[in-house]
C-alpha cells in the first residue's frame, strides 16, 4: 500500500513509507544536526533498505556510508547506513545495534555492490561479521592481526614506546 499524502514533507514520506511495512522494527526517530536518523532492530535491515531502495516515494538508491561505531559502555557496536536519493537530494541515516561479543548481521551486497568494501573495512576495524558476504577478509590491516583496532577497548597509542617526549604533547 503506497502513501499518496502530498502534504507530507520529504522526511515525513520516508518515515511513512518505513512505518507502512516495518513499524515494529523502528526503535526511535531523531533529527541530530537536522539529519533524519532512524534507529532500527537489526534482524530485517537488508529487507528494510531494499524496500527504501525500491519504493517510488523514497528511491534511496545510493549507499553513501556504511560504518561501525563502538559503544563500550553499552557493550554494543552500531552499524550506520547513510542512504541518498540522488534525484531529490534526500538523505537518511539508519542505525542498528549489535552485541559487542558477537556482532553479526546480513550483508548488504545483495542491494549495493559498493557495500562490499565498506563491510570489509567495518569487519577489519570493528569485527562485525557480515553473513553472506562474498569475500569477508581484512582490507587495510595485516591479515594476521588478532584485534579490531577501532574498538575503544584498545589504547590510542602504544603505551610501551620510550621514544616519545610527552612534553611535546602538553603532558
Amino acid at each position: 500500500m503506497e502513501s499518496n499524502n502530498t502534504d507530507l514533507t520529504p522526511y515525513d514520506k520516508i518515515i511513512s513509507v518505513l512505518k507502512e511495512e516495518y513499524e515494529e522494527q523502528v526503535l526511535s526517530i531523531e533529527f541530530p544536526y537536522n539529519f533524519l536518523t532512524i534507529n532500527l532492530k537489526s534482524e530485517r535491515i537488508v529487507e528494510i533498505i531494499q524496500h527504501l531502495y525500491n519504493h517510488p516515494e523514497t528511491k534511496l538508491q545510493y549507499l553513501t556510508t556504511l560504518c561501525g561505531i563502538h559503544y563500550p559502555d553499552q557493550k554494543q557496536i552500531a552499524l550506520m547506513y547513510q542512504l541518498h536519493n540522488m534525484s531529490t537530494n534526500l538523505r537518511v541515516r539508519l542505525k542498528i545495534f549489535l552485541p559487542e561479543e558477537k556482532p553479526v548481521v546480513k550483508t548488504l551486497t545483495s542491494v549495493f555492490d559498493g557495500a562490499n568494501w565498506m563491510e570489509r573495512e567495518t569487519f577489519d576495524f570493528y569485527g562485525v561479521m557480515f553473513e553472506g558476504h562474498p569475500d569477508l577478509r581484512r582490507i587495510l590491516n595485516v591479515e594476521d592481526m588478532i584485534i579490531f583496532p577501532l574498538r575503544k577497548e584498545y589504547p590510542l597509542e602504544d603505551q610501551t614506546r620510550e621514544d616519545k617526549d610527552n612534553k611535546m604533547f602538553g603532558r
